[in-house]
């Protein structure tokens, strides 16, 4: 296959701005010489100036100083100019200021056109100030700044949008894969581009496509040793109990049997968790009282509470008594349940687990607080990933699946839980999940 041809991002944004600095100072000189052309042009084509200065001085000497002037602005409103005639030594402070300062400067077009008269005398000539073509000096700088300031500034807004547009695009797509969607990928518009950003989306959209093959492979791996574990459990179950009738050592039976429940428990976690991820959306909702169902959870648990000498207290406001939430109830109350038996497995002898129900901004909160030894801060946010155990801090019970199947429960039901710790110790894990308000 041929190899495309890349053109680096590197030399793209040099060349860029090489171009945008380039057409800059091209235009900004054109536009200047335009308008000085401009400016010139416009006494440069008023022909026949040296006779009317003439004339003018003959009547000056002939019927004095205000007929001159009266003749000299007829004309110049003939000829859209100014026209002023004063002696070479001491005339020119009589013109305006503005003149003057075009006289002195360095900038030919600029000036005024000034004509020598052989009997000591000038006839000063520029356009009127409404007239085509007169200009102020610094209108060329402003034009010139201005020129520059628009077009460096659409080229750098080109660049920009060039680099960042498909970076935003890139990064909202990983957050959106990081989120669950794992069809997502960059776009092809992007990773047919051929510099730096289209190889950084052929490589994202590659990885991406490998990552989504290994967890597919884990988790149907998973999937089916967990469906195919049932049956033989099941049979060995069967087999023990047949074998401790027929007068094996209890103690040795009563051993097996406790282990082979252990692997039916584990087995059936894992098939809840990845029917969970897969099909939570899709499943059966009704209107189910949150409260109701804690109650059976604790109903559950009460057994287990007392062997482990942990006390469960709870307690829950008027309001959270009368709402429902809609969803399914077995999973919510197994959510619950996993909750619950996480924190009494961590909850010392002669210690209390306390369940609180609560309800504000039309959402239901279940709070779980143990009295363990909690967890450390940045562990907190891997404690609904499967398979986590913080075995320094939680004891390293159970397989790190209870709280992953709440996690993905609470989430399909468009709830959020979190955990946290206490400041008066131990952990606390927060459950909400929305109030159905339907009839």
């Amino acid at each position: 296959m041929m190899k495309r041809f890349m053109f680096p991002l590197f030399w793209r944004i040099f060349l860029s701005i090489w171009l945008a600095m380039a057409v800059t100072v091209v235009a900004s000189h054109l536009a200047s010489r335009y308008l000085l052309d401009r400016e010139r042009q416009a006494i440069e084509r008023q022909v026949g100036l040296q006779e009317l200065a003439r004339e003018a001085l003959v009547i000056r000497e002939q019927r004095g100083r205000g007929d001159a002037w009266r003749f000299l602005r007829s004309e110049g409103e003939r000829l859209d100019l100014h026209l002023m005639l004063i002696e070479k030594e001491q005339g020119q402070h009589r013109l305006p200021r503005a003149i003057r300062e075009r006289i002195q400067s360095g900038w030919y077009p600029h000036k005024p056109a000034v004509l020598d008269l052989q009997e000591g005398y000038q006839l000063v000539a520029w356009p009127r100030m409404g007239g085509d073509g007169w200009l102020d000096p610094r209108m060329f700088w402003f034009v010139e700044m201005g020129l520059a300031f628009l077009l460096i500034s659409l080229a750098c807004w080109w660049i920009a949008r060039m680099v960042s547009r498909p970076l935003r695009h890139m990064e909202g797509t990983a957050r959106a894969i990081a989120g669950g969607d794992t069809g997502l990928r960059v776009a092809g518009r992007i990773a047919r581009r051929r510099d730096e950003v289209g190889q950084l989306a052929t490589a994202f959209n590659g990885m991406t496509d490998r990552l989504c093959q290994l967890l597919d492979r884990q988790n149907q791996l998973l999937r089916d040793i967990s469906h195919d574990l049932r049956t033989p459990l099941a049979r060995q179950r069967v087999a023990i109990e047949l074998a401790s009738d027929s007068g094996a050592d209890e103690a040795l039976m009563t051993s097996i049997l406790r282990q082979n429940e252990r692997l039916e428990t584990m087995t059936g976690q894992i098939l809840t968790l990845y029917r969970v991820s897969e099909n939570g959306g899709d499943m059966a909702r009704e209107p189910v009282k949150p409260m109701v169902l804690v109650n059976h959870v604790l109903q559950d648990a009460a057994d287990y509470a007392e062997h482990q000498r942990v006390d469960c207290k709870l307690v829950a406001s008027e309001e959270s008594k009368a709402v429902s939430v809609l969803g399914d109830g077995g999973l919510l109350q197994r959510a619950f349940d996993n909750v619950l038996q996480n924190a009494l497995d961590h909850t010392p002898p002669g210690k209390s687990v306390k369940l609180s129900l609560s309800t504000g901004n039309e959402r239901i909160r279940l709070i779980v607080a143990d009295e363990g030894p909690g967890a450390p801060e940045d562990l907190l946010q891997h404690l609904f990933e499967p398979f986590f155990r913080a075995d320094k801090s939680r004891g390293g019970k159970g397989w790190g699946l209870g709280l992953a199947i709440a996690r993905d429960i609470i989430q399909a039901h468009d709830g959020h839980i979190s955990a946290r710790n206490r400041d008066e110790g131990g952990l606390e894990v927060i459950l909400e999940l929305p109030v159905f308000v339907g009839g």
